[in-house]
């Protein structure tokens, strides 16, 4: 597989969110039911249309690479080399308050790492793509694309991005160990962005999270210059048993 495909699979990644965006908002102005799953976490006709619509375009685009959604009734393998990781709507429990903070997010995973992702965010009309090894890049509805770059944490300390609907007591306990200069709560894949961007310096993630919430953002943070690490600070990886994340540390630098 080539950087020719990769810029394939990115172009068509991105037209593939927005149209899933613009499904959800359909949802999101008008009417829609919830229920809960297994794990007590919300789910949303939204969810589970834009799934739909997901899945089908990226088997069509790439019919021989497996895809692990979360909507999916039937999860896959852990094992594959490479595969594809989607969160139709990362941020329900934001979606269901009405509030804008809700993403649509594709990852490619090979190898166990995040090769590259594409984040919508619908709200907004605002799209953010990256592959590692090259360059991110972040554009508002038409507008012109712009390249974006991690920046060095300032000398008077860091501005944290931390989750609003998850808090923990891990997390409270390491921000406590920070010099921080601002704290910025939000909902979604977005929080990635934001550092990616070089609008923020740190993401900590002590609560639990699957493979699908994290793909598509670390593959645009490293490939804008940024690092995911867990606790131990090892490169958090992919194809783990059950799909689930150990707690992480997004860095820009």
């Amino acid at each position: 597989m080539n950087s020719t495909f990769h810029d394939e699979y990115l172009a068509s990644c991105c037209d593939i969110v927005r149209d899933a965006g613009k499904l959800i908002m359909g949802y999101f102005v008008g009417e829609f039911s919830t229920s809960r799953k297994a794990d007590d976490s919300p789910v949303t006709e939204a969810d589970v249309a834009a799934n739909k619509l997901i899945v089908k375009a990226l088997s069509e685009l790439t019919p021989d690479i497996p895809i692990i959604a979360e909507e999916d009734k039937k999860m896959g393998r852990e094992d594959h080399e490479l595969f594809w990781l989607v969160d139709p709507l990362d941020g329900t429990r934001s979606f269901v308050r009405g509030e804008p903070e809700f993403t649509v997010n594709i990852g490619l995973i090979r190898n166990k790492k995040p090769l590259l992702g594409v984040i919508y965010g619908p709200p907004l009309d605002e799209l953010y793509w990256g592959e590692i090894g090259k360059n991110a890049y972040h554009q508002i509805g038409g507008g012109k694309k712009e390249m974006i770059k991690t920046r060095v944490p300032s000398s008077d300390g860091v501005v944290v991005v931390r989750s609003k609907s998850h808090p923990s007591k891990a997390t409270e306990a390491y921000l406590n160990t920070l010099h921080i200069k601002e704290m910025i709560s939000g909902s979604s894949s977005i929080k990635f962005c934001r550092i990616a961007e070089g609008n923020a310096d740190i993401y900590p993630r002590f609560g639990r999270t699957m493979e699908w919430d994290t793909a598509a953002g670390h593959a645009i943070l490293q490939a804008a210059g940024g690092r995911v690490e867990t606790e131990d600070g090892k490169p958090l990886m992919y194809g783990k048993p059950g799909f689930e994340n150990p707690a992480f540390i997004a860095f820009g630098k």
